[in-house]
């Protein structure tokens, strides 16, 4: 096999990475009100094979946005503490959709990569096969 990757193995790999992206960011959305969640983010790691890089794109461990939880004043809530708080979730859904649209944006460019390597790939077949 080659040093380099082919487009159709990078694209996999970028759509693969924007995926998991895509279920935290889900995660996310769903848990916005979920007291004492703390908001998942993932950061991409470039592959690398016998010490070179690839090119290709992986997720990397799940981190925990470590920012501080709102306190919440609700002296109803059950989970909420002698004073009357109890600690929210640090979602902020508009970093959350703004997210989900970069994400599904990079994914849908790489299914374009990969459906264009294909499509290359089978022309070059049909010229061979003449």
């Amino acid at each position: 096999m080659s040093d380099s990757l082919s487009a159709t193995e990078l694209a996999v790999s970028g759509m693969k990475s924007q995926s998991v992206r895509l279920r935290h960011i889900s995660e996310n959305i769903a848990n916005a009100d979920t007291p004492g969640y703390r908001r998942k983010v993932v950061a991409f790691q470039e592959q690398v094979d016998f010490g070179r890089p690839t090119g290709a794109v992986a997720a990397g461990p799940t981190r925990f946005d470590r920012r501080d939880l709102p306190r919440v004043f609700d002296p109803a809530h059950p989970m909420a503490d002698d004073e009357g708080y109890y600690a929210g979730s640090n979602v902020d859904l508009v970093i959350e959709i703004a997210d989900a649209k970069e994400a599904s944006r990079s994914y849908e460019a790489n299914l374009r990569v990969f459906e264009q390597s294909r499509q290359m790939g089978s022309s070059l077949l049909d010229l061979i096969r003449r």
